[in-house]
């Protein structure tokens, strides 16, 4: 896109950050996100509200989701980012977003998603997800989300932050990182 462009002015006059949280299951994106979400005074959206009912039951079954599952989710997350922008409201969403086509999808024409990669190793992963109770996700399908995961790139554009800290080390690294305030902003 050309300098100039609507997209950049609009996003140069002050729209506001929707910081999209992605990582596999057990990377800590509800709770990074909602902490981020809660330190900035910020909306905030879960991934796995957006989940139709059959893909849940699935998971829940220790069935991994197809592309094909996965498509009305993230439609329906990128409605919900539309919405914020529409409104012109800061926000933080989660999602998996394992694959670069996913992450694309959720970018296309919204120039105000800043996306953020929650690293982990298979190993810190498992350990967590175990410790994890009331989670429709069973942990024995942490190896089909590694063997979809498409790491992001350098030229992304993703910020790619290790989850080996405390949840408030995270998100401190996400506000610096995104050179977001550490309190609340008013858009």
């Amino acid at each position: 896109m050309s300098a100039g462009s609507g997209e950049e002015e609009s996003n140069e006059r002050g729209n506001p950050p929707i910081i999209l949280i992605t990582g596999v299951s057990g990377s800590g994106k509800t709770t990074v996100g909602s902490m981020l979400a809660g330190r900035l005074g910020w909306r905030y959206a879960e991934a796995d509200d957006f989940h139709p009912r059959c893909n849940v039951e699935k998971m829940a079954a220790g069935h991994p989701l197809t592309d094909s599952d996965r498509k009305p989710w993230l439609e329906a997350i990128g409605r919900w980012i539309d919405e914020q922008r529409a409104a012109h409201r800061p926000a933080v969403v989660t999602s998996s977003a394992l694959k670069r086509a996913y992450r694309d999808m959720l970018r296309q024409g919204r120039p105000e998603v800043r996306p953020v990669f929650l690293d982990g190793s298979p190993e810190l992963i498992a350990n967590r997800l175990v410790r994890r109770h009331g989670h429709f996700f069973a942990p024995s399908m942490l190896d089909s989300q590694f063997a979809d995961l498409e790491p992001p790139t350098p030229g992304e554009g993703v910020f790619t932050v290790p989850v080996r800290g405390t949840p408030a080390e995270v998100v401190d690294t996400i506000l610096d990182g995104l050179q977001l305030p550490a309190e609340p902003l008013e858009y």
